[in-house]
This record gives C-alpha cells, structure tokens and sequence, in this order.
C-alpha cells in the first residue's frame, strides 16, 4: 500500500506541475497578445504626447519589444533563483511578478493626465514583465522534467506550450470583441483596461495552483546535499556550453511565428507592399493555428516520447522553413485562402513540432544543478534573435521589393536550418533517467525495457 500511495502522490505531483506549468504560459502569452493589440490600437494615442503621432507609434511598439530586451536579465537572475532556492519558489516569483504587473496596466494614467509620466510607468511594468517571463517557461519545464514519470517527459512537457496557445485564444476572445462592439470612445476610455483587469484572476487562479505543488524531489536533494551551484549559469558555461549554444540555435526555430505572424501579416495588409489583404483576415491566422495548437501539442509531445526528441524538431523545422516559401507566394500572388492555408501548415501544425517538444527537451539537456539557468539563458536568447527577425526582413525586403518571398523565405529556411542541425547533434535524451539528464556518456535505457516502463506509467495514470 505504500507503493501504490507514493505512485498516487507522484501522479498526482506531475499532473499538479503541469497544471503549474500551463497556467502560468497562459497568463504570460494572455499578457503578450492583449499589450501586442494595445500597443497598436490604443497606447499611441492615450499613453505619448499627440503632438507627433509618428513618436506615439514607435513609443508604444518601442515598450512592446522591451519585453523582449529584459528577457536576457531575466534569464540570469530567475534562472539562478530557480537553480539555488527551488524550481517551486521561482515559479511563484515569475507568477506574482507577471500577474501584477499586468493587471497593473489596467490602472496606468494617461498622457493627458500626467504626461510624461504615463509611458515612463509603462515602460517600467513592461521591464517587469518582460524581466519575469525569461524565467517563466525554463522553470516550469524543469519541474515538470523532474515530476513526470519516466517515459512520460514529453507528453507532461508539452502542456506549457498548449498553455501558450491557450493564453493567446483567452486574449483573443476577451479583447477583440470589446474592440468591436464598444464604441470608439468607449474602448479608448475604459474598454481596453478589461483585459489587464482580468489577468487577476488567472493569478489567484496560478498562485493556488503553485501553492500546492511540492518541490521536486531531484532539486530537493540538491539542496540538502549542498549540490547547489553559487553561480548556476557560470557553472552552465563550465560544464555545458555545447548545450547552452544547442539551445539557443534550436530557439531559433521561433522565426517561424515572426515569419508567418509579424512579417507575413504586414507584407500582406501593408499598402507600401501594395498586396491589399483586409487587416481582420490576418486576426484569424493567429486564431486559427492556435486552436490548431492546442489540439496538437500534447499529441505531439506524447510521440515525442515514443520516437525521440530530435525527430520532432529536426524534420517539422525543415518543412516549416520550406513552407516558408510558398506561404509568402501566396501572399504575393494575392491568393487569400493559400496563404490561410499555407500559414496554418506552417504555423499552426509544422512549428508545433518544435513548441511541444523544446519543454522537455532543453532541460534534459542540462544536469539538475543547473538546469533552469542553461535552459533559460539558451531558450530566451535565441527567441530574442528570433524576434528581432522581424525588423531585419523588412530592412532586407523593403516595399517596393521585387524578390521579397526569395529574400526573406531563404533567411527563413537558413536559420531553420541552423535549429535543425542544433537539434541533430544533440544527444537524444527521451530514454535517459532522470539523475543521468546532462551527464556526459549517459547511457539511455534499452528499448524494449523503456517502452514497457512507459507502458506501466501509461497503464497505472488511465487505472488512477
């Protein structure tokens, strides 16, 4: 009976982890789309001073990308919080840190009311944000790592992705409806301050969650045996820099939703590229391949556990990179109903290849002492890259452009290329033990007794 008991609480801690680990994507991407709208329709106008609307625009895109820029500080400081005080610990810290700074949003005065003040405490909070993100997945990705039964990595892993694409959904549906039924007015005065409101509740709702979930038992040793690195990610560097810099080339694989998201939608709706596409066509790209998404990732994050990590992220980023060409020739060729298609393929069902498996994937790559802070600083410096791909192509590309899909489909391509090829000479790590995770020479556990443990876990998780 003490078996069975300690088999429930460790079901049950893995299911807790990535409940954790879902909700708290959730509220950081619910919080990236509703300040990626606001900072288009609304913060122009209310948080910069009106007098040269051209400063409006790129001030309120200008704290958008900050969020991006505190990432990397993040990734040093949450990465080392969770590698010293406890996966658990720096999990209620990007939480609490995230949660408020969103919901505080909803409260900022404007212009008009304190001037300059008002995109100065905008662009703080958005630091905040930022700041806690870097910390958010690579920590909930190690504890569910160290919570899930063996075998069943990639399956648990992938819910904080489907967490992702989820936020990303709630955003959608809270605020482009208030967008359109409220008036102008309205939505200007008070409407758009909603959906920072609401991000309240989803931080209860987290902070319960996270409460409850014990610390995971790997870096509960660690701590007791005194295991714990003094400076994590310089002990990463020492040990792992060839795991550190796979990471980071695999993040790269995050130019597909610059790519498809940010320039397709602006090459297509742009009038200076003169292909015409109504603006609300491209709102339903991200909704459509999110729904997608959620569907898929956790199925995708199961048959990573079957055939490997490195096939998930090597095959569907090449095809990606290549559908990459087709999607923007359909764009310019002016073919609506093509370019859906070609985008939800490559969006939608090919890059969540890469989303559902890099959860379980990059922290096996590092050993538990410095798992968060390897991951961490690899994974947000190569979304970074990643991101800023969206000023690089219309630079290379510019309107009046005559080989735009040659141009910016090969950049595309060559750094898929480059995540493939990270993925390639990673070791496969989806049937090495949890305590061999990041040990040079590990050996992985034979096949035929690897797919009957997972099959027990498999078994006892549908009796449970």
């Amino acid at each position: 009976m003490a078996d069975t008991t300690q088999d429930k609480h460790s079901r049950d801690q893995a299911k807790k982890a990535a409940a954790s680990g879902w909700i708290g994507s959730a509220l950081e991407y619910y919080d990236f789309f509703i300040y990626a709208q606001a900072a288009a329709l609304i913060f122009p106008t209310i948080m910069f001073d009106q007098a040269d609307p051209r400063m409006g625009i790129i001030g309120a895109l200008g704290t958008y990308a900050v969020g991006y820029v505190a990432r990397p500080i993040g990734a040093v400081v949450l990465g080392a919080w969770g590698d010293k005080y406890g996966r658990k610990n720096v999990l209620v810290l990007c939480m609490m840190l995230m949660g408020i700074s969103t919901m505080l949003v909803a409260f900022l005065p404007t212009y008009q009311q304190i001037g300059f003040g008002a995109p100065v405490l905008l662009l703080v909070l958005r630091l905040i944000q930022g700041f806690a993100v870097a910390g958010e997945v690579s920590g909930a990705s190690s504890m569910i790592t160290e919570s899930a039964a063996f075998g069943r990595r990639g399956y648990f892993g992938s819910f904080t992705l489907q967490g992702t694409q989820a936020g990303q959904l709630l955003a959608a549906f809270i605020f482009l409806p208030l967008a359109h039924f409220l008036t102008e007015d309205a939505f200007q005065s008070w409407g758009w301050r909603i959906p920072f409101a609401l991000s309240a509740l989803v931080v209860v709702a987290g902070y319960l969650i996270r409460r409850n979930v014990d610390e995971t038992h790997t870096n509960a040793e660690e701590q007791a045996h005194g295991e714990v690195a003094a400076l994590p990610l310089v002990t990463a560097f020492k040990e792992s820099p060839g795991a550190i810099f796979r990471v980071f080339c695999m993040a790269l694989t995050s130019v597909i939703a610059t790519t498809t998201s940010v320039f397709g939608a602006a090459y297509a709706t742009s009038k200076s590229y003169g292909i015409g596409f109504a603006a609300d066509v491209y709102l339903w790209i991200p909704i459509l391949s999110n729904i997608l998404a959620v569907i898929l990732t956790p199925l995708l994050g199961n048959l990573s556990d079957r055939i490997g990590r490195r096939p998930m992220i090597v095959i569907p980023t090449i095809l990606a990179g290549l559908m990459s060409y087709a999607y923007l020739w359909a764009i310019s060729q002016h073919n609506v109903g093509l370019a859906i298609v070609f985008s939800l393929v490559m969006w939608g069902c090919l890059f969540q290849g890469y989303q559902a498996t890099f959860p379980s994937f990059f922290p096996e790559l590092f050993p538990a002492h410095t798992r968060v802070s390897g991951m961490a600083f690899g994974q947000n410096m190569g979304t970074v890259v990643a991101s800023l791909m969206s000023v690089v192509f219309p630079l290379v590309a510019p309107p009046g452009s005559t080989n735009v899909v040659l141009i910016v489909g090969s950049l595309t391509f060559g750094i898929c290329l480059i995540a493939s090829a990270a993925a390639y000479f990673s070791p496969e790590t989806f049937r090495v033990r949890l305590e061999d995770l990041g040990v040079a020479g590990a050996k992985p556990v034979a096949e035929v007794e690897y797919n009957a443990l997972r099959a027990a876990s498999i078994a006892a998780a549908k009796k449970s």
